[in-house]
């Protein structure tokens, strides 16, 4: 976060971040169309890269009696299907936490790859080769939408397009006679309201990292004109915040499913 703040801030020629991230490279695709590659993608595609070839290694020789490196991964990743597992169920854990953990890890260490000291100074073609990944709008963006996406694909896949309307729309509470039809239209304004709710998510979830995180690096490209010791207390926060933020998505995406989904999960697992 700091390096991509210094970076912008020697682009630009003013101490103000820049919320855009540069385009370092164009892929073409077909012609007239071509793919954009900025710092941030770049940065992402490299955090991507890191936590493969980290996880790889220390996974590719798996003994009964772990290393230290395989044992701290095991620890890791035992902690985090406790932690989703206490938010969702055994049976959504189970079966999604591959998603849980990934997402976690991604953003975790895209946002402490950010913190690197020097690596915003690196420059290509007079535009700095590194930002931070989620100091840029675009890639919490993808990150909503894409959660958004898996989440209805997960839906559909246990509850099935007419439950999820009966569950959203339909009388809740077991009521049951005149009082279930006569609150019909309050059930349905309420469901409305959550129809809505699920379309705001993707932009809540990314506004939220991208203010955080491009927060966190403002304040660190503004502290860093006062030198390292000023700029040392706000570089201990943002690792707190870096985690803190990793692990806010992570719950928010759990609870989103575990609320839609409710109680087939433990249905599910009785059959």
């Amino acid at each position: 976060m700091m390096v991509g703040g210094i970076a912008a801030a020697s682009e630009h020629g003013h101490g103000t971040l820049s919320a855009d991230a540069p385009i370092l490279w164009e892929i073409p695709l077909w012609p007239g169309f071509s793919l954009p590659i900025s710092n941030s993608l770049f940065m992402f595609a490299l955090a991507v890269i890191v936590l493969t070839v980290f996880l790889r290694i220390a996974t590719r020789k798996m003994e009964r009696i772990p290393g230290k490196l395989q044992n701290f991964v095991e620890w890791v990743f035992e902690l985090l299907y406790n932690f989703v597992e206490s938010l969702t169920g055994k049976y959504l854990a189970r079966r999604y936490f591959w998603y849980f953990a990934s997402v976690f890890l991604l953003i975790l260490v895209s946002n402490y790859m950010g913190l690197i000291p020097g690596v915003g100074e690196i420059t290509y073609d007079s535009k700095p080769l590194f930002r931070g990944a989620n100091a840029d709008l675009n890639t919490t963006i993808f990150l909503g939408f894409f959660y958004s996406i898996l989440w209805f694909i997960w839906v559909m896949r246990e509850q099935g397009p007419w439950h999820f309307i009966t569950h959203t729309f339909g009388p809740k509470g077991g009521l049951t006679g005149f009082l279930k039809y006569a609150l019909l239209p309050i059930f349905f304004f309420v469901g409305l309201i959550e129809i809505i709710s699920i379309c705001v998510r993707p932009v809540a979830l990314a506004a939220r990292l991208f203010g955080n995180i491009y927060a966190g690096e403002a304040i660190l490209e503004q502290m860093g004109a006062h030198g390292w010791l000023a700029m040392f207390p706000f570089m201990a926060l943002e690792i707190i915040v870096g985690f803190v933020q990793a692990l806010v998505f992570l719950m928010l995406t759990a609870i989103f499913l575990k609320t839609q989904v409710g109680g087939e999960e433990e249905e599910a697992e009785a059959h």
